[in-house]
């Protein structure tokens, strides 16, 4: 089993035509991803090796039944296009896209709650389920099936930590990277709920940073709800407040999202949280242990 993304994934992929597009397209279809349409406007008629291009989602989703969404549009026009998935019944959308405008961000959220989809991202890499492909820019060489469930808001993060568990022998069911703007889709809650209910996944990896309070919420949802196991680990103990590091989101403010905090709130969950990331491997053998 997988969370999101199985056999059954139809992806149309919006920009395909563009550069970066084309590039992580045929990527995904090497990694057995099946993309059934791409969506350019004013190239609708045209084939890619071999993918249907058309000029807007909704004639995708009409003729070749895509059931997600990959986006590779700028940033102007991201929020756009998010909403035009969603309005054409994508029920998953991924979002590569980084610095979307706030403004239009939560415009677009709005709409994909409205219409039931789940919204990966923006600023993200996307996911991977191990032998089911992958929808994004995520390298798919460094996973293997497993029982590893795994979610983080770094890109980076997520192919250094996912590269050493698959080193130490452990699997992944699927791995999502939730994206680092200050707006995106969804949460680690969202996916900790996904993960506690899909029978592959035994343990859960979360990779937080500091910034906002996403993983002191996921701390209280595991510490009064979660069934399965979590492992933790949070980047940034060392950024000094009022500094952005990296990622949009990821900045002190005042008392709030720093470090310690998250890693305190987990801890007190009952979450191991690793001191580095190479130490993930080895809490992760504990817990299955266990």
């Amino acid at each position: 089993m997988s969370i999101l993304l199985d056999e059954n994934t139809r992806v149309v992929v919006v920009g395909m035509t563009g550069r970066e597009g084309l590039y992580h397209t045929r990527n995904m279809v090497k990694a057995g991803t099946k993309i059934v349409a791409g969506k350019t406007p004013g190239k609708g008629g045209q084939e890619v090796d071999g993918i249907p291009v058309f000029d807007t989602v909704i004639e995708a989703v009409e003729k070749t039944g895509a059931n997600a969404a990959c986006l590779f549009v700028p940033a102007p026009g991201a929020a756009d296009a998010i909403e035009e998935a969603a309005y054409a019944g994508i029920k998953l959308i991924v979002c590569i896209t980084e610095g979307i405008p706030v403004m239009d961000m939560t415009r677009a959220i709005i709409t994909v709650r409205e219409k039931g989809a789940t919204l990966i991202g923006p600023n993200c890499p996307g996911l991977c389920t191990p032998g089911k492909g992958k929808i994004g820019i995520i390298p798919y060489d460094i996973f293997t099936p497993g029982p590893v469930g795994f979610i983080s808001r770094s890109g980076t993060l997520t192919y250094e930590v996912v590269s050493l568990l698959t080193e130490a022998g452990f699997g992944q069911s699927t791995c999502i990277g939730i994206g680092g703007d200050p707006i995106i889709g969804s949460t680690f809650v969202d996916y900790l709920k996904r993960f506690d209910e899909d029978p592959q996944t035994e343990v859960v990896v979360m990779c937080g940073e500091i910034g906002g309070s996403d993983e002191e919420d996921a701390a209280e949802y595991i510490k009064t709800k979660m069934k399965k196991p979590v492992v933790a680990f949070i980047s940034g103990r060392t950024a000094p407040p009022g500094k952005r590091m990296g990622h949009a989101g990821a900045i002190i403010s005042g008392n709030t999202g720093t470090a310690q905090g998250k890693v305190a709130a987990l801890e007190a969950a009952g979450v191991p949280v690793a001191d580095t990331i190479f130490d993930v491997p080895e809490l992760v053998k504990k817990v299955l242990n266990k």
